[in-house]
């Protein structure tokens, strides 16, 4: 059985949805501090060539809280600004009635807990996209969790009987393959492919929200997308 672990993030790049899609459970890890100058609560799209920001609105952010222990403020006129924003960005793109049906749905969703909320999201994402993975919550799981980092992951590991474990390939300075071997985890690295897609005939612009990547391609080519990386 293969595993992955991550903060939930607010509408992901590719090389995360990657990450779902290569593994058979992938834990939210919502236990956790809330890091501000993550990707929890933002990312970026595309708007006429020119990065743009997009966000959740935070209650009392801080890094002294998990994200469980984070709420959402429930803005209509924020919600409504973001939703313009993205209309102006990809009304013209290939897959916009496809996809901002559920993008919409998503902006609107009333749940207050930040963590209930991108697992909402996170669902979403993987149902559109036809991914098999079982979404699991870190809080809600049996095991201790007062330990941190490697140990951390290894308890989720063990606890899920977990045969491999893949991790984002920021992980790298963090975990140790030989660590985790001798724990009877294999562990692997996954490296996303330098994926390039037309972005309305600007320069290519990566990483950016996965909002990008569904607008600008169909779901069989997404699809095909999410293969494109490497286990290192």
């Amino acid at each position: 059985m293969k595993l992955g672990i991550m903060q939930p993030y607010y509408f992901p790049y590719l090389g995360y949805i990657q990450l779902m899609n290569a593994v058979d459970q992938f834990v939210i890890l919502d236990h956790v501090q809330f890091a501000k100058r993550g990707w929890i609560h933002r990312n970026r799209i595309l708007v006429e060539g020119h990065i743009k920001p997009i966000h959740l609105k935070i209650d009392h952010m801080t890094q002294h809280r998990t994200i469980r222990e984070h709420e959402r403020i429930l803005d209509p006129v924020h919600e409504s600004y973001q939703l313009r924003l993205l209309h102006h960005a990809y009304q013209r793109a290939p897959s916009y009635a496809d996809v901002m049906p559920m993008v919409e749905r998503i902006i609107k969703n009333e749940e207050h807990n930040v963590a209930t909320y991108l697992e909402t999201l996170l669902t979403e994402v993987r149902d559109y996209l036809e991914m098999d993975t079982e979404l699991l919550v870190a809080s809600s799981l049996d095991y201790d969790k007062s330990l941190k980092c490697e140990q951390l992951v290894l308890e989720i590991c063990h606890h899920l009987r977990t045969s491999h474990y893949i991790n984002a390939i920021g992980g790298r300075e963090l975990y140790d393959k030989q660590r985790f071997a001798e724990s009877g985890v294999p562990l692997d690295f996954i490296q996303m492919d330098a994926v390039e897609y037309a972005q309305f005939g600007h320069s290519f612009t990566p990483n950016l929200s996965i909002i990008d990547v569904l607008m600008f391609n169909s779901k069989t080519k997404v699809r095909e997308l999410l293969h494109a990386y490497t286990l290192v």
